[in-house]
């Protein structure tokens, strides 16, 4: 069995709302063991002896029959995730910055983002094929070049972005 993190795409914003109970209650009656939500951003760890690639092929579907739009997730296995909070090199907690991290399940994709945040003058560091870290200060994080790119249409399916803290929390949870 591998201990995965799923990390949900677009819910709790933009008038796609779901409550933790009842995507736990979805997420339940896939082939998937220990599932468990957190936050109210979407965040799963769950446990499955299939590769990502299947959980993920199943949690999107399910998704979008359940509560009715177009579902996204990043799966990725928990001990890949720790790897990928170690390798940052920006703080979790400072008084004036917020560290994100942004996870994608399309290298080539994450790679074009990546370079279109350089053309724009953005500080971030690739942490591996799926992943990039960015400082913003407090307070600016929806005017930063790399929030901004990330959130056009090209992205929405094979990005998402958490805030390092919320990362240490998925970690907490999934048991890792």
């Amino acid at each position: 069995m591998t201990r995965y993190a799923v990390f949900l795409r677009g819910i709790n914003g933009g008038g796609i709302n779901i409550k933790m109970a009842d995507l736990q209650g979805e997420l339940a009656k896939l082939p998937l063991q220990e599932v468990r939500t957190l936050l109210a951003s979407g965040n799963v760890v769950c446990s499955s002896g299939a590769p990502a690639a299947e959980v993920k092929s199943l949690v999107e579907p399910r998704l979008r029959e359940a509560f009715g739009y177009d579902a996204w997730v990043i799966v990725l296995p928990a001990d890949r995730v720790r790897e990928l909070v170690a390798a940052c090199p920006y703080p979790p907690d400072d008084a004036a910055v917020h560290t994100y991290i942004t996870l994608s399940s399309d290298q080539a994709l994450l790679q074009e983002l990546y370079e279109a945040g350089a053309d724009a003058g953005a500080e971030q560091v690739r942490l591996g094929p799926e992943a990039v870290a960015w400082p913003c200060p407090k307070g600016g994080t929806l005017d930063s070049p790399l929030s901004k790119l990330g959130a056009k249409a090209r992205y929405k399916s094979a990005t998402t972005t958490r805030n390092l803290r919320t990362m240490f929390k998925v970690l907490d949870a999934a048991g890792t």
